[in-house]
């Protein structure tokens, strides 16, 4: 019994230390909330507008633009890109169109979209599209010769890829939400970046609210120590039980 009730204060501590873990990994307040969001976007990579995670962002423009946005992720986080686009009145378009967004990391990589609807096209009555990206989950570290999403500051464009010349420069507004999951120790490697892929032109403050973690910690550590006391005590609780009553009684 006394071994069950070390086991048990043993489990127990172990609780508490994951569950700040599980508590830090949980959405906070959309930087939107407390702040104006921004009303813009930029017209390339070195003029993007800047986001936070979890922020929203709208911007004016016309068809035939360009428009940018980054934003930061960090290892074991999965980011998804929504866009909603208010298209030109019906009345002055002729034909259809076809938009699209697509997401960079921050050597300017076109990276893949995991699922979600990256391009739609709009016929000539459609008045509102919404596009969407997820990427793959952003990993601590890579082969120089893959195309994984690596921690770092990523680029969102948004522009037409299908457009009649004689309808470039009609009136157009996109609002754009970034939003992150955190994966955790499910998707965690060996290895991190010896810093994350944040080009020159980039603000300094283009990083996670709470920093650049690197790949360095993830729950897989808590639930590794985790195993490593349990089977301490199984071992105990095994010899404890095999060993007997003490030595056997003197022949008579």
């Amino acid at each position: 019994m006394k071994f069950i009730g070390v086991l048990s204060a043993a489990l127990l501590t172990l609780g508490l230390a994951v569950a700040p873990a599980a508590a830090d990994s949980s959405p906070s307040a959309s930087p939107s909330e407390k702040d104006g969001a921004p009303t813009r976007a930029g017209t390339s990579f070195r003029t993007a507008t800047e986001l936070d995670q979890g922020q929203r962002a709208t911007a004016s423009g016309s068809t035939g633009d360009y428009l940018y946005w980054s934003f930061p992720a960090d290892a074991g986080q999965r980011p998804t890109v929504r866009a909603t686009l208010k298209l030109p009145d019906p009345g002055t378009r002729k034909a259809a169109e076809t938009w699209q967004v697509d997401v960079y990391d921050g050597l300017r990589r076109r990276q893949a979209c995991q699922y979600g609807t990256q391009t739609r096209t709009a016929v000539r009555d459609t008045a509102e599209l919404t596009l969407s990206c997820t990427l793959r989950t952003v990993r601590g570290w890579s082969e120089q010769w893959a195309n994984d999403p690596l921690p770092g500051t990523y680029y969102i464009r948004l522009t037409a890829v299908s457009l009649p010349a004689a309808e470039s420069g009609l009136p157009i507004s996109a609002e754009i939400r970034t939003e992150v999951k955190e994966i955790g120790g499910a998707a965690a490697v060996d290895g991190s970046l010896a810093r994350p892929l944040v080009p020159g032109a980039a603000k300094s403050e283009s990083e996670p609210e709470d920093g650049w973690s690197s790949g360095w910690w993830s729950d897989r550590w808590v639930w590794t120590a985790l195993g490593g006391i349990l089977a301490a005590f199984a071992g105990i609780g095994g010899y404890t039980l095999t060993r007997g009553s003490g030595r056997p009684a003197p022949p008579a």
